[in-house]
């Protein structure tokens, strides 16, 4: 399994970004797939899951209305576009096999790519 993200930076308060998670090793298309975030000093929270089938998502509700996941299973890649970003949205964020908080314990994720929210 390998899960490759990218997609991030520095960006002032308002801002937009969109990450990439490029998957290999596994059958991209029958997971469910989610992003999960670390902020420093902080343990990882679950930020954003979409199922494999119907394409149904789901947020945390504090990125709810701000951030949009989508997948492209041709292309094995999952995306977030995250806009309106604040401050308390910095962290490392992680492309994750599985569901909600199963996809925090399974600690199945890519090297993180860093989101870092400051004016």
């Amino acid at each position: 399994v390998q899960l490759v993200e990218s997609g991030g930076g520095l960006v002032q308060p308002g801002g937009s970004l969109r990450l990439s998670c490029l998957a290999s090793g596994f059958t991209f298309g029958t997971y469910d797939m989610s992003w999960v975030r670390q902020a420093p000093g902080k343990g990882p929270e679950w930020v954003s899951t979409i199922t494999n089938e119907n394409f149904r998502t789901y947020y945390k509700d504090s990125v709810a209305g701000r951030f949009t996941i989508s997948r492209d299973n041709a292309k094995n890649t999952l995306y977030l576009q995250m806009n309106s970003l604040k401050p308390e949205d910095t962290a490392i964020y992680y492309c994750a096999k599985g569901a909600f908080e199963m996809a925090v314990r399974s600690r199945s994720w890519g090297q993180g790519t860093q989101v870092t929210v400051s004016s």
